[in-house]
């Protein structure tokens, strides 16, 4: 008890600039009980290490509220203005490292109050009226989330331009594509890229969803049951740039599908990651060699001096697990949850800010890789050429000669076999060998064979003639510039 009261003492005479660490001690729950904590559970019970990066949206929450409180008559003005002026001015030193967060303290809502309290007195004991910790960090994670979702979104997007640019320069590159990565149609490399691009841009549209159903405040909440003060719970709301409060306050307090719907979209951007540097690394083979990465984005071998291994590619596709770890973590833990809070929430941050952590990291790297890569035209015309992938259009052709599909499918079928016993292509086969098989055939068909002619005449919407993948490219362009 006498140490207990040597740190209230203590806090009425501090000077300023700060409560200096040791304050760990220092509890918004006093008073209920007649001893302090154990050290290893205050350790345990600590959330501080994760949650101190949220210290700017506590302190713009708190300045909201405060202003709030006096525009309803619960605190004065003078109160206030020294509530604001404390507030900032934690701001200031946090931002400039003049102060340093306690790694003692129990939460950054804790360290915040103490803070304000030991540099302006009895005001600032005055700011947790009609608020909970439990309101408050509700408040605090959607404004951090929102924040998130607005950088992940920009290096998205930053990858999707790249992916556009890069679609415009090979619309025309021939490559085959793949079913069961086994060489099935050709299409061109700038047609492949375009197809990531219209993936990231569902997932820009899915982190868009989930921000706009986040974009909800629920301070006022209380600790479940609101609060008897006369609040302005819409002003609060528009002091944040939120476009509506919670309406049920145990809905409030206790919601966090917003961070299982952030992390699952999270997830899906990260296997798109995860697909495309599979074929990268497939890429980057001397099997295929489409592509060889710049060598500021590659690794080498400790005893192979020939390596040059596709590390940037792997790791993305290595974190894509964890980050589905994020998603089950969070699911994991809310899934028992009776209403309202339970301490058990307090988890739900380490894994949403793992998600977002990993994701902006992957994109750091992912997106100069891609601008950086240097692509092999001529290796993939020369796959192309392999594994009859022009065989459909073989078909094609006779089909235009009026006969019936499944026959024509027939036909092409058995000339493929002929060309693999004998060694040649669709193109080498000699005209005769056409004929024997199908008396329809005639000089057109290498004309219609041809790679570049097989994907110059799939023009309708969607394919991969060169001018749709032009086109393509500048609508999305198009679509990211106007920020859709």
């Amino acid at each position: 008890m006498q140490e207990l009261f040597l740190r209230r003492a203590l806090m009425a005479i501090l000077p300023a600039g700060g409560i200096g660490k040791g304050w760990r001690s220092m509890k918004l729950w006093t008073g209920r009980f007649s001893k302090e904590a154990d050290q290893k559970t205050n350790d345990f019970n600590s959330s501080i290490s994760f949650d101190s990066r949220m210290y700017e949206q506590d302190l713009q929450g708190s300045m909201a509220h405060a202003t709030m409180l006096c525009a309803c008559g619960i605190i004065g003005e003078k109160d206030r203005d020294e509530i604001l002026g404390g507030l900032q001015g934690i701001l200031a030193d946090l931002q400039s490292g003049k102060l340093a967060i306690d790694p003692d303290a129990e939460d950054i809502h804790t360290f915040v109050e103490a803070e304000l309290t030991a540099r302006i007195g009895d005001a600032g004991k005055r700011l947790h009226t009609a608020r909970s910790r439990n309101d408050q960090v509700a408040l605090d994670l959607r404004l951090y989330l929102r924040d998130e979702c607005d950088a992940v979104s920009a290096q998205v997007k930053e990858l999707v331009l790249v992916l556009c640019k890069k679609a415009e320069e090979h619309a025309a590159t021939v490559m085959p594509g793949y079913t069961h990565l086994q060489r099935a149609q050709p299409i061109t490399f700038g047609h492949h890229l375009m197809a990531y691009a219209e993936m990231f841009q569902r997932d820009l549209g899915r982190i868009a969803d989930a921000k706009t159903r986040m974009d909800v405040c629920p301070l006022g909440s209380g600790a479940l049951a609101g609060t008897t003060y006369p609040i302005n719970r819409e002003q609060s709301a528009a002091l944040l740039g939120f476009s509506a409060v919670s309406q049920n306050s145990l809905d409030g307090v206790s919601d966090r599908d917003y961070c299982i719907e952030l992390a699952s979209a999270l997830a899906i951007l990260m296997m798109h990651l995860s697909r495309f540097s599979e074929e990268i690394v497939m890429w980057c083979s001397w099997e295929f060699k489409f592509i060889e990465l710049d060598d500021a984005f590659s690794t080498g071998s400790s005893i192979m001096p020939q390596k040059k291994n596709p590390d940037i590619a792997e790791l993305v596709r290595g974190k894509s697990g964890r980050v589905f770890g994020d998603v089950m973590t969070l699911l994991a833990v809310m899934k028992s949850l009776p209403l309202a809070y339970n301490k058990d929430m307090q988890e739900d941050k380490d894994a949403i800010f793992d998600a977002f952590d990993t994701v902006k990291l992957c994109l750091t790297a992912f997106v100069p890789m891609i601008d950086t890569m240097a692509v092999l035209p001529q290796n993939m015309r020369k796959a192309a050429a392999g594994g009859f992938i022009n065989a459909t259009d073989c078909a094609d052709f006779l089909v235009g000669k009026g006969l019936p599909f499944r026959d024509a499918y027939k036909a092409t079928g058995e000339l493929v076999a002929r060309c693999i016993r004998e060694r040649l292509t669709l193109e080498t086969l000699p005209l005769e060998a056409y004929r024997e098989v199908c008396e329809l055939f005639d000089e057109g068909v290498y004309e219609a064979i041809s790679l570049e002619k097989c994907v110059s005449d799939r023009t309708p919407l969607g394919g991969p003639a060169p001018d749709n993948v032009r086109a393509q490219a500048q609508r999305v362009r198009a679509l990211i510039q106007k920020g859709e």
